[in-house]
């Protein structure tokens, strides 16, 4: 059973509040679409028929921008849905609502990090492609926001004694790769970029999340009213060192739907050439030692 660690009904009534808002943070989202997006320009592959993931109102132009007309938004809220200017469905990254190889691109740029079953979700992401059809993802990666869990978890221990998770968990790199074999994908890989942030003041750090609908939604978190003065002692900490350094590490991930026409691993034995004979070198047999004296001793 998939473990729930997020509260995806909260998460879309933020996003419908934020939707108004978000073209406040348009910069970071669009910078982070930019390095995602730059990966088209590896392939000679096009695309004509491409879903976008959360996108907020700036990964669809960008993809129009890039010559591909037919573009789809795909959001939990209706609202951000609508922002991509096309196409806008409501819908939810678990269970998404196309036929199988409706599209030849699949786009989620800072999407995919609050959801429950990432595994299903990239299955059916997958399945959304058609034969050799594109896969690009980018999710906050392990330490987004560090500073700030650390200021709140240190305040929060000094006002009440105890903590309780005010930022979301992040994915590890390591994990990526494996979950996009896991799910299917052909040619998959996983590496991480970083986008440089800094603030001038806490509050701004936090506008920006609110504009973004990226408040905490784990269902561990604490619902009662904030210990007095958490935030004030947590946001002091915070501008202790200005402008604040808040750098937000980008987990990218690259997979295709599988196709004939794909490189493959070797068959194991179908080499028509030695490595011994490459190297140079004399070629032994499994368990048999080199070198004198390989007979044992008596």
């Amino acid at each position: 059973m998939t473990p729930l660690i997020f509260d995806r009904a909260l998460l879309r009534r933020r996003r419908d509040r934020a939707a108004a808002r978000v073209g406040d943070v348009a910069p970071v989202l669009e910078a982070a679409a930019d390095l995602l997006l730059d990966r088209l320009d590896d392939t000679t592959r096009r695309f004509t028929q491409a879903l976008e993931i959360g996108g907020r109102g700036v990964v669809a132009p960008m993809l129009r921008a890039r010559g591909i007309a037919d573009v789809v938004s795909l959001d939990l809220s209706p609202a951000m849905a609508a922002r991509g200017g096309g196409l806008a469905v409501a819908g939810d990254e678990e269970m998404l609502p196309f036929a199988e190889g409706a599209f030849d691109l699949v786009v989620a740029s800072l999407s995919l990090h609050m959801v429950n079953d990432l595994p299903g979700a990239l299955i059916q992401i997958r399945r959304a492609l058609r034969p050799d059809g594109l896969f690009l993802a980018s999710l906050p990666g392990l330490g987004s926001l560090q500073a700030l869990r650390e200021a709140l978890v240190v305040a929060e221990v000094a006002v009440s004694g105890g903590a309780s998770p005010r930022v979301s968990p992040f994915a590890e790199l390591r994990d990526m790769a494996a979950l996009l074999q896991r799910a299917g994908f052909a040619l998959p890989v996983a590496d991480q970029q970083k986008l440089e942030l800094a603030y001038r003041s806490a509050l701004g750090l936090v506008a920006d999340l609110r504009a973004a609908g990226e408040q905490n939604t784990v269902l561990a978190r604490d619902g009662r009213i904030p210990p007095r003065g958490l935030f004030a002692q947590a946001f002091a900490a915070l501008e202790a060192s200005l402008p604040m350094a808040m750098p937000l590490p980008l987990l990218m991930l690259t997979g295709w739907a599988p196709h004939d026409s794909q490189s493959r691993p070797a068959r194991p034995g179908s080499a028509n050439a030695r490595l011994a004979d490459a190297l140079g070198a004399e070629e032994h047999s499994a368990g048999e030692a080199a070198g004198p004296g390989r007979e044992g001793r008596g």
